[in-house]
């Protein structure tokens, strides 16, 4: 399954909702995750530009960025960046791609 890094920023309102009433996001978000197909394979909490960071597991793009339009729809988060993942193996095989895609530079 194709992993995704997901990266959230919360609006102050949800931030202050949490110090009043701490919880653990990376669980509630785990349900939703399943409903869609994926598995949450970690999740992470931070401080600076992201507050709550998670890699999933999800069977596709759709289903990836359906969880990412359920998370913004919810007006928690004030930013939500999705990135997909890929593995070494799959860089490789498009690096050797690249090579071969006569692409020329502007000159």
């Amino acid at each position: 399954m194709p992993h995704y890094l997901i990266q959230a920023a919360y609006t102050p309102d949800a931030a202050a909702a949490m110090v009043k009433n701490p919880q653990d996001r990376i669980a509630a978000i785990t349900p939703a995750v399943e409903k869609l197909g994926g598995k949450v394979v970690g999740g992470w909490h931070a401080f600076g530009e992201y507050d709550a960071i998670a890699v999933l597991d999800m069977p596709d793009n759709v289903s990836a960025a359906a969880f990412s339009l359920a998370a913004s729809a919810g007006g928690a988060v004030k930013a939500l960046k999705t990135t997909p993942l890929i593995t070494t193996a799959e860089m490789m095989e498009a690096q050797r791609k690249a090579s071969g895609a006569g692409y020329r530079p502007p000159s």
